[in-house]
């Protein structure tokens, strides 16, 4: 899901995850209705999301706040099992040995981590990325975007909300571009980001100049 800057991205994640309530239209969820439910029965139902600017629970460490997703997500975890899976989780995104650091000593790269640690703590079918590769550097990003690969290959639907071109290229079947709360394309990567109404979105007219 790409679009300019206020296109109206992070809001669509709002709309499924529950953050808001949509005052039309229908969301489903393999043919169930979820619009309009509590952000919490939406997470129980298997959808889970990363923020575009990190939202981590600050007074727990980093297995806390992944053990808060095992806890509210689709597996509903407790005790002993959650905290395994919180520790296995925080190495595979890069954090092995890391579970008892507070997340307020941690770098804002880090913290993401941990955030999509904890969104995978819940098993969720559908996972809301909302610029999650945002600020790696070229090393980070090279491993974020396999990690997303090998989730995507684990049969989950993923939906990003990215500007690195090169993630959308390499990671997404399909490609929906907003403008202005508007659906302006959809279709195949390449065709879509060569839509003359999407390079205009995005660069402006020449009349504009």
């Amino acid at each position: 899901l790409i679009g300019p800057n206020g296109s109206g991205k992070t809001t669509m994640l709002n709309l499924i995850s529950g953050a808001l309530k949509p005052t039309a239209g229908e969301i489903l969820l393999e043919g169930e209705a979820i619009s309009g439910l509590a952000a919490h029965h939406i997470a129980r139902k298997g959808v889970a999301r990363t923020f575009q600017l990190v939202r981590v629970l600050p007074s727990l460490d980093a297995a806390g706040n992944v053990m808060a997703g095992a806890v509210f997500g689709r597996r509903k975890l407790w005790g002993e099992d959650a905290r395994e899976l919180a520790e296995t989780l925080l190495e595979r995104v890069g954090l092995g040995g890391r579970a008892h650091m507070p997340v307020s000593a941690m770098t804002y790269i880090d913290q993401k981590r941990v955030e999509l640690a904890r969104a995978l703590a819940g098993d969720p079918r559908v996972l809301l990325l909302d610029e999650w590769l945002a600020g790696l550097n070229p090393s980070e990003l090279k491993i974020g975007i396999a990690l997303i690969d090998e989730l995507r290959h684990e049969g989950r639907t993923i939906v990003m909300v990215e500007h690195v071109m090169d993630a959308i290229r390499t990671l997404c079947d399909r490609c929906v571009v907003m403008s202005s709360g508007v659906r302006i394309a959809e279709g195949g990567v390449a065709e879509t980001l060569s839509d003359p109404e999407v390079v205009r979105a995005y660069l402006g007219d020449d009349d504009d100049a």
